[in-house]
């Protein structure tokens, strides 16, 4: 692909590669946004290596962006399909050292196009983003915009404070 970016599916064989990822960009994208305590609760819901393979095994699909031919990883995306003509973007992250450079773009648009892969029938892709994260702005660029919004409540207390965009496909 362009700029020496390769983008392949993800298997449970990836996990521990998606965790490493994770540890790295999602405490650095929520730190003013989330208590420690949220953030460390979050990170073991939806990134330890058995909650991933679960969610694998659930339909998640993920995808891997390599830089430099393929031997390094900057960023992920997952998503999942949730009803008839409903997918879900559940994850697109990019490595705080690599963001910047068009990657969440290259993320976004595959997950685009393996949707339209599997669903050619028209459909809506959505996604949750927390209401300060700011990329709501990257996703509104995207052609995304702003459904609804909702307090999730996830456990222990803590709640996911979201804007729910769609986007029709």
């Amino acid at each position: 692909m362009k700029n020496n970016i390769t983008i392949r599916r993800a298997s449970v064989d990836d996990c521990e590669l998606i965790n490493e990822m994770a540890w790295k960009v999602f405490p650095a994208t929520y730190e003013k946004i989330l208590t420690k305590e949220q953030n460390d609760f979050m990170m073991d819901w939806m990134y330890s290596i058995p909650n991933l393979r679960k969610q694998m095994n659930e339909g998640h699909l993920y995808f891997i962006l390599f830089l430099e031919n393929g031997s390094v990883p900057a960023g992920y995306v997952s998503i999942q399909k949730q009803g008839e003509d409903l997918f879900h973007l559940q994850k697109i992250y990019v490595l705080p050292e690599f963001q910047g450079r068009n990657l969440g773009k290259a993320l976004f648009e595959h997950a685009v196009a393996e949707i339209k892969l599997d669903h050619p029938e028209p459909c809506t892709m959505e996604l949750n983003v927390n209401r300060n994260n700011k990329a709501v702005a990257f996703y509104e660029k995207m052609g995304m915009h702003k459904a609804r919004q909702g307090d999730f409540p996830i456990g222990k207390g803590f709640y996911m404070n979201d804007y729910i965009m769609a986007m029709d496909i």
